[in-house]
Formats: C-alpha cells, structure tokens, sequence
C-alpha cells in the first residue's frame, strides 16, 4: 500500500505543477477519488480480437476495474474503474490531412498514459493532434468521475465529473464540472463548470453556459465533498447491478440478440430489452425495459430505460434517457441527462440532434418536434422554445444568433453539416449499415472479442500495484 500512495501523490504534485499558473490546487478534490485500501479488490480486464493490435504495456500502476482494447502503454499512473478504448487508433501507413499538409504514419498509434489519475474516465477515439498523429498522450492529468477524453490529448490538466474534451489537444487546462469543450487547442484555460463550447475557427463558433444556481441540483463540486446532485445520485441507485455483472464470472446469454449486434460482456442487461440487427451496447452501459431498433447504439456509461429508440439512433458515451421514445436517427450527445417520467413521457421526432450535456428534465409531457438542434437546460415548453431551433432555420445563419443563454457565430449550415456528418461516420464505425457481409464496424467485430482479467499485488508495500506486465501476441 505504501508504494500505491507515494504514486498517488506524485501524480497530484505533478498535476498542481503544471496548473500553478492558474492557482489551482487540485489536492483537495483528489482525496476524495481513490480509497487507496479498496484499489486491491478489483481486477482489471483487456479485450483481444483479431481487427485490433494487441500491444499492452503496464509498468507498476494501479488499474483497478479498468478496461483496455487496442495499443496502450500505462506508466506509474492510477486508472481506477476507467475504460480505455483504442479500437479505432489510426494504424500504420495510414495518410492524414491537416489542411494542405499530408502525413503518413510509420507506426501505429497507441493511447500513452503517464503520471495520470483517471476516475471512471472514458479514453476513447484517436489523437486529433496533428503534431502527435501517432501518439494519443495523457499526461499529468487528473480526470473525476465520468469525465470522457475523446481524441484528445492532454498535458496538465483537470478535468471536473462529467467533463468532456472532443477532438481538442489541451495543456494545463482546467475543465469544470459537465462541462463540453471541442475547440481545436486550447492552452491555460480555466473552463467555468457547465461551459459548453464548440468552436471551429473561421466556420462557426457555438457557446451555452448553464445558469451556476440550477446547475448545481445536478452535479455539483466542492473541496471539501465528493461530487453530489442528481446525476451522480441516478448512477448511484443503479451500482448494485453493475457489482453483479463485474463479480460473475459466466453471465447468462440473451438469446434473443441478433447474430449482427453486439452486447458488451460487462454490460448491464434488465429485462424486457429488444435489440434489433446491427445494434451496439459498449461495456458499463445499462439498458432497462427498451428497444433498441436496428442500427442504434448505446455506448460507454449509457443508461436506457423504459425507452424506444426506433433506429440508427447514436447515444454517445455517458448519455442517459429515461420514460422517451426517439425517432429514427435521433442523436443524443455526451453525457446528457434526458429525463421523462412514466406520466409524462419525452418524444423526440426524427433527425434531431441533441446537443452533448444537454439535461431536458422533465414534469409534464413534452414533444421536440423533427429536425431540431437542442441544447442546455430544458424543463417545459417555454425552455423549449428558448433552447432549440429547426435545423433547417439555422442552417440559414451566416452572421450571428442568440436565444437564452446561447450564442452562435459564423455558419449554420457548415455547424449542421459537420454534425451530420459525424452522426454518419458514428453510425459507419459502430456497424449500423452492416449487410451482405459489408460495412461491418464494432457491433460485428466485438462478437469476436475475448476478456481476460489481470490482478495486482494483494499484501506487502505494494498491495494495489500491479507488476511489470507486456501484453502482446
């Protein structure tokens, strides 16, 4: 234990070094994220197929209940119950373009992992920084619970509970609590918590702050507690069925799962579910009494229940829908926290696009109709009128637009059409449009995916470490 310790507060100085600029110590919040007694008693796990490079290296750290796929190296750092996914890193001989300039990859990538502290954080997708194209970097960062980090490089950085960083290289960063940041790069920023920020320099830039007061009824953060509110008391409600999957070893099959979908082994799995032909459910996500119509997926840390999604709908990793029926290809961004009730249920209408940390609480039934952009805080008709637009109407914005909180500039239609159009490369690599024994993607190469476990020390100055361990072919 005495080893796991001095690791844990080497990584937290290192954290405090790099952010010292912007007077921000991170010790008190990480006091909270690791008990260090209870990091002996979960095994980490790893994935093997065939369509991905088994290239796994651990040095001395402290993985507890994490999950890896793909190429990883991990250095003297502390992953506690965090998914690692690197099954769509760009591999060798691949070309990139970054504007005018084409680079060709003598290696295939790897997700690098150093003197970091992630808490039930998602790494996923590849390094959107044309600088490291093969090297998806995390270093001296700290990550709270739910945070995602997707194909984002970090240097230095906090990232707050459900914070997210999409496709944005960033160093010495601080990112506050559900806060959605997609900016290209971004160096010395102190993100106010509930900031949600996409910016495409010289095409559009989009930016919605949530109001601190309401905010704080669904997640809040504070040195001196762990994180509280609604979205971690909802998770919290359901962690007895996430014990029962990680501590059977056999788990019953569903037989009723098609032979072209995939239902992720640590997936938790309620009855009366239908799953229909090219569907997706990554592991930790939860799905309760729902359909799931042909081609819709349910990624990392998604909670469905008493739901119908009709089809080729994208729940992106951490979002949750509760009491709602979706229309065909609906898509629900990370992290938002969509919420009917069984009186009052939520309808959203075909082609909508559900903005990443959107919360749409609702007490009396609510419809969005077709084709609408909706984001922020929503909790009746009136909020609704104020936070979404049609899609079609603001694509005919060229100069500005305000409504509420949010603030829009540049083009709309290069915005709906950049949303659109990673809505279809989802769906493309998640395996929706499999037929004929084409267009296979995760929910047909994941059937072929085996899970093995790896254990730390369990007594002596080392208990929670894990040993030197290389994992290759």
């Amino acid at each position: 234990m005495k080893e796991l310790e001095i690791l844990f507060n080497r990584i937290i100085q290192r954290v405090n070094v790099n952010l010292r600029e912007l007077n921000f110590d991170v010790t008190p919040f990480a006091m909270t994220l690791i008990i260090p007694d209870q990091m002996s008693k979960f095994y980490a796990f790893y994935g093997i197929t065939p369509d991905h490079p088994l290239d796994l290296h651990f040095e001395h750290s402290a993985l507890a209940g994490s999950y890896f796929l793909g190429k990883c190296r991990v250095r003297n750092s502390i992953l506690y119950k965090s998914d690692i996914r690197g099954d769509e890193l760009k591999r060798k001989d691949r070309q990139i373009n970054f504007g005018k300039f084409t680079l060709t990859l003598t290696k295939d990538e790897r997700i690098d992992i150093e003197d970091s502290a992630l808490v039930k954080t998602l790494v996923h997708n590849y390094s959107h920084d044309p600088e490291t194209p093969e090297k998806f970097f995390i270093k001296d960062t700290l990550a709270m619970d739910y945070a995602n980090i997707h194909g984002s490089p970090s240097d230095g950085c906090f990232l707050g509970p459900y914070a997210t960083v999409d496709l944005t290289t960033m160093r010495d960063c601080i990112i506050g609590a559900y806060s959605y940041i997609q900016a290209g790069e971004i160096s010395h920023l102190n993100v106010d918590p509930g900031t949600i920020w996409v910016n495409s320099p010289g095409n559009f830039n989009f930016y919605y702050k949530y109001p601190p007061e309401l905010l704080a009824h669904y997640v809040s953060l504070s040195p001196e507690k762990v994180p509280w509110g609604v979205l971690i008391d909802f998770i919290e409600k359901r962690k007895f069925e996430f014990q029962r999957v990680f501590d059977f070893v056999n788990l019953e099959e569903i037989e009723s799962i098609p032979k072209t979908a995939s239902l992720d082994r640590y997936a938790v799995v309620l009855p009366n579910i239908k799953i229909a032909d090219n569907v997706l459910v990554s592991q930790r996500a939860y799905i309760e009494n729902s359909t799931l119509g042909k081609g819709a997926n349910a990624q990392e840390n998604c909670f469905i229940i008493n739901s119908h999604l009709e089809g080729l709908n994208v729940t992106a990793h951490g979002a949750k829908i509760i009491e709602g029926y979706l229309g065909l290809g609906v898509f629900v961004g990370f992290n938002s926290f969509l919420c009917g009730k069984k009186q009052n249920r939520l309808k959203i209408g075909e082609g909508c696009i559900v903005m990443p940390h959107t919360i749409i609480d609702i007490e009396e039934a609510l419809e969005i109709p077709a084709n609408h952009l909706v984001w922020g805080l929503v909790r009746n008709r009136e909020e609704l009128a104020t936070n979404s637009i049609s899609l079609e109407k603001f694509s005919t914005i060229d100069t500005t637009f305000s409504s509420g909180r949010m603030h829009f500039e540049g083009s709309g239609a290069s915005f709906v059409k950049a949303f659109k159009d990673r809505i279809q490369h989802i769906l493309d690599v998640n395996g929706a449009f499999f037929a004929d024994g084409e267009n296979a993607g995760h929910a047909q190469k994941n059937q072929r995916l085996s899970l093995n476990t790896i254990q730390p020390f369990q007594f002596g100055p080392m208990e929670g470490m894990y040993p030197n361990i290389s994992i290759v072919p």
